[in-house]
């Protein structure tokens, strides 16, 4: 029995610290800061729509899901290599579920309980927005910040990124990091709100990575 116990212990903790270990960085986190404003000399694109996505993943105890939103429009003017400016609307209808198959009744129970009052409550807030409010070099990586507007609440993120302009075209593509969404008042089944949950909690982590093309305006 006791080695069964100890076998059992030793296993749950393997399993802890490798989650702990595979799990992305956490952005940054602050007050709203004020909008960073670009100069002149800045080149300004406007977000393609069509080719620009965020991809999400959360977690519970028994596993994880992950899917996808769009961006709706925005723009961001560039100097050289440096972020001057930008800002972005999140089309939070858009949410949708990748890892269950869409023909799977699962599917739809969960972009509908993601997209209802308990999580983003998309009826009542059907937009996010990013406002960008610096851009740095740190530790040898381009971190971007800006204001994230989400569910009537506003934080301060910063997160990695890489830039590239060809030509007319603009890329930015960040780190896969995470947020904690309990920042932005989204309490079901977060452990930051209720104390009697058990193993029914769901990780108030969210993984995100951003792509974002533009086009010279």
């Amino acid at each position: 029995m006791k080695t069964t116990f100890l076998k059992i212990t030793a296993l749950v903790a393997f399993v802890a610290f490798s989650s702990c270990k595979d799990k992305a960085e956490e952005a940054e986190t602050k007050a709203a800061e004020e909008v960073a404003v670009a100069k002149s000399t800045a080149v300004t694109f406007k977000a393609d729509t069509d080719k620009s996505i965020i991809t999400w993943k959360g977690f519970k105890p028994t596993g994880s899901h992950e899917g996808t939103i769009n961006v709706k429009g925005g723009t961001i003017a560039i100097n050289g290599d440096t972020v001057e400016s930008g800002k972005f609307t999140i089309d939070m209808s858009t949410i949708e579920v990748t890892d269950i198959p869409k023909s799977e009744e699962g599917n739809a129970n969960l972009q509908g309980h993601l997209s209802g009052p308990d999580f983003f409550d998309v009826a009542g807030f059907p937009t996010a927005e990013f406002e960008v409010t610096g851009f740095e070099n740190k530790d040898g990586k381009s971190m971007l910040s800006g204001n994230l507007t989400m569910k009537g609440e506003t934080n301060n993120i910063s997160f990695p990124v890489k830039t590239s302009v060809d030509g007319d075209t603009m890329t930015l593509t960040s780190e896969t990091f995470t947020i904690d969404r309990s920042k932005w008042n989204i309490k079901y089944g977060s452990k930051s709100f209720f104390d009697d949950l058990g193993d029914k909690f769901i990780n108030d982590d969210i993984e995100l990575t951003v792509t974002l093309l533009a086009n010279k305006a």
